[in-house]
């Protein structure tokens, strides 16, 4: 399904005493890439919250395989993994400047519907946005 390309420049806060990034910090660059991905398609978090309609995260996992150190560019790619209903669902993969795959993750999110605070199924335009990006594959 449709992916999406975002960089991180690691910086010097976000690393420990070895150099390396600290594991806290990835769900912030997986948040960052997914915003990325939701404006790359036309759509606004902000307008989505506006509009009644928050996306909590219901599940993350996140694998580290090989560590980020300071001032590595990093690349992460977000995936939709299948067409979104009351959730959406996106794997990541997140490598550095040399192409080494580091972090391997997925984040489950639940579309809520901010005046009940229930699940409620993925806002229509969304669905049209996905279908409109398909067509132009």
């Amino acid at each position: 399904m449709k992916s999406h390309n975002s960089f991180v420049k690691v910086r010097y806060g976000e690393t420990d005493q070895m150099g390396v990034v600290y594991h806290g910090n990835y769900p912030q660059y997986l948040e960052v890439a997914r915003i990325e991905w939701l404006e790359n398609l036309g759509i606004s978090y902000k307008k989505m919250e506006e509009n009644g309609v928050m996306l909590p995260v219901y599940d993350m996992r996140i694998s580290f395989l090989k560590p980020a150190f300071f001032d590595d560019l990093l690349t992460v790619k977000t995936t939709l993994r299948k067409t979104p209903r009351a959730s959406i669902v996106f794997d990541y993969e997140i490598t550095n400047q040399n192409q080494e795959l580091l972090t391997k993750a997925e984040t489950t999110l639940v579309f809520v519907d901010m005046k009940s605070n229930r699940p409620t199924r993925c806002p229509e335009y969304v669905l049209e946005l996905l279908a409109e990006d398909k067509a132009t594959e």
